[in-house]
């Protein structure tokens, strides 16, 4: 009999209608079913009304050195899950040559569209900052939460001194129909420090942020528009409470 997820999912927070960005482990799972399963498995329980997004970054594929990013071609560079749902029918992709975004569901069009007007990786039009308009939630899956590119957004909103170069790179944004487009873009650059995101841990509470198992993954279930408040508000005390000197 297939292993199903779907009720643990459930218990953790997800609701038919969410729209949830997803970061995950698939190993963390320990699971026996195909990677296409466990998204599907997602999707199923969000509903037709429901929209699952995965981060599709593609620093380490796309840089100065090869700058041109296809959304068709360009593979994601963090991990099995993005690989495979990026290839998946029906899914879209934002235009961003280092911090695409993929999306399947009823606002997947709608949250992807704009990606292409911002200048950094996570600007205001991004996926990752829509979800706090829309009431959105980030999934993690697996001990991955410090892997919540939604923060980089939020470090971005703070303008916070360590986030984004100085500089500009071009790059090559190749869309669907094969057009190209040049852009300078800010990148991101951490350079001498280390990010602690798990931190949100301490400034959110239930129900706020949730907490449980799928599989034999540790899962956390945030609410978006929270934890933006939350962490703006921690930014505001200290810039630098979501990172450390790094001792490389």
């Amino acid at each position: 009999m297939q292993e199903s997820f779907a009720p643990q999912l459930r218990d953790l927070g997800l609701e038919p209608g969410d729209i949830v960005l997803m970061h995950s482990s698939m190993k963390a799972l320990g699971a026996t079913m195909t990677p296409e399963a466990f998204l599907r498995e997602i999707l199923t329980v969000l509903g037709p009304q429901g929209t699952l997004l995965l981060p599709a970054l593609s620093y380490m594929n796309v840089t100065a050195q090869q700058p041109v990013f296809s959304v068709r071609e360009s593979e994601p560079c963090v991990g099995l899950l993005p690989r495979t749902f990026f290839r998946m029918e029906g899914v879209v992709r934002s235009l961003h040559p280092t911090h695409s975004v993929c999306a399947y569901g009823k606002m997947a069009k709608e949250l992807t569209a704009r990606h292409i007007l911002d200048d950094t990786p996570v600007g205001s039009h991004s996926p990752f900052m829509q979800l706090k308009a829309h009431g959105g939630k980030l999934l993690f899956v697996g001990d991955v939460l410090a892997c919540c590119t939604f923060m980089h957004g939020i470090e971005e909103m703070a303008n916070t001194p360590y986030t984004l170069s100085e500089g500009r790179t071009r790059y090559i944004i190749e869309d669907y129909d094969g057009n190209r487009t040049p852009r300078d873009m800010i990148t991101h650059d951490f350079k001498g420090w280390e990010q602690e995101y798990e931190r949100v841990r301490d400034v959110l509470a239930y129900p706020d942020i949730r907490t449980g198992k799928v599989g034999k993954a540790n899962c956390t279930l945030i609410d978006a528009a929270a934890l933006a408040r939350a962490a703006l508000a921690k930014l505001g005390e200290d810039l630098y409470y979501f990172v450390s000197k790094s001792n490389a």
